[in-house]
């Protein structure tokens, strides 16, 4: 059952005990160093313009997308409930989920059964449920909607959902210092490639999978959080050059092994791929003559970044992102 705003205001000792559960930190003297919101109601404005509101910060949470379990971890809230733990494990690896969570199932299809089994105060998706998912949550259990990305602004989407859930968890101190993180990163990474002899050249970021003997590529265009990471690091973006369009969420585009050959001679062609699945590139492309044929293959210039960066990820995941950049232009 949710919490009341009676049991906030009980004894010390209970508070304390609540405040201990939800895995927010205390000095040693006992001073709760969680933020100040983190004492009375909350209500936010979701993504589908619905006001929700919870008695309390929420501590008992389930999420259906990757994005918003590292958001909830980089904030200090480890979640009572995650969809696909072991895809999860294997794609994001900047953020550590502890034993203990349950796997409600996919991230399109979660199970309803498992979700109100979990006394949860609150659930987190994306707008990417299938059919009445949300309103089978919303049954048992309060549901905030997420957005998943806005190509027109991507890394500002990705700061506004972290806020959003900072608000519905009482991190919002946590949030700030998060934000102030990256920041540094960010600036140090600049000077990296600003005094790399990669400095303002255009990055082909993408990914790619082999359906059935036709390897089809994934780019990722300036409205991708990649994408816009690598224009802050002044970087250009060749994919838009080329005439390839990106979806208006998450700013991926679509093309093929023919469609590379339109990309500048000089261009830096990095990718990522996972140890689960084989790679397009060294295994069904290796004997391409296309692919082997293109300028930027023949001088050397394909570079496959570090596995298990989220690519959609919250702060965590763009940090180790950056550092991987700061790594292959040095």
């Amino acid at each position: 059952m949710k919490r009341s705003r009676s049991l906030l205001v009980a004894a010390t000792a209970a508070l304390a005990l609540s405040l201990a559960a939800c895995g927010t930190t205390e000095e040693a003297d006992g001073e709760d160093t969680t933020s100040e919101s983190s004492a009375g109601p909350v209500t936010v404005t979701d993504a589908r313009g619905k006001e929700v509101t919870l008695d309390a910060p929420a501590e008992r949470i389930a999420s259906t997308e990757w994005n918003t379990v590292e958001y909830l971890i980089s904030l200090g809230v480890q979640p009572v409930g995650v969809s696909d733990i072991e895809g999860f494990e294997t794609w994001d690896q900047s953020v550590e989920l502890e034993d203990g969570a349950t796997d409600i199932g996919t991230r399109g299809e979660p199970s309803i059964d498992t979700l109100a089994s979990l006394d949860l105060d609150v659930v987190l998706v994306t707008d990417q449920l299938a059919g009445d998912a949300i309103e089978q949550i919303e049954k048992t259990t309060p549901v905030i909607v997420v957005p998943g990305g806005d190509a027109k602004d991507p890394l500002g989407q990705m700061w506004k959902n972290v806020d959003l859930v900072a608000q519905v968890t009482g991190t919002e101190d946590e949030a700030a210092d998060l934000k102030s993180d990256f920041d540094e990163k960010l600036a140090e990474t600049k000077k990296a490639v600003e005094g790399s002899d990669a400095a303002g050249k255009p990055v082909a970021f993408n990914d790619a999978y082999d359906a059935g003997g036709a390897v089809s590529v994934r780019p990722y265009l300036e409205g991708s959080q990649i994408g816009g990471l690598l224009k802050e690091l002044g970087f250009a973006n060749p994919w838009s050059a080329i005439g390839i369009e990106g979806d208006p969420a998450y700013g991926l585009g679509q093309t093929d092994v023919e469609g590379l050959t339109k990309l500048p001679d000089d261009t830096l062609y990095w990718y990522i791929g996972n140890d689960a699945e084989a790679d397009p590139y060294t295994d069904a492309l290796k004997d391409n003559k296309v692919w082997t044929s293109l300028p930027f293959v023949e001088a050397g210039n394909v570079t496959r970044l570090p596995d298990s960066i989220w690519m959609f990820g919250g702060p965590a995941s763009m940090e180790a992102f950056l550092d991987a950049v700061q790594d292959t232009v040095a």
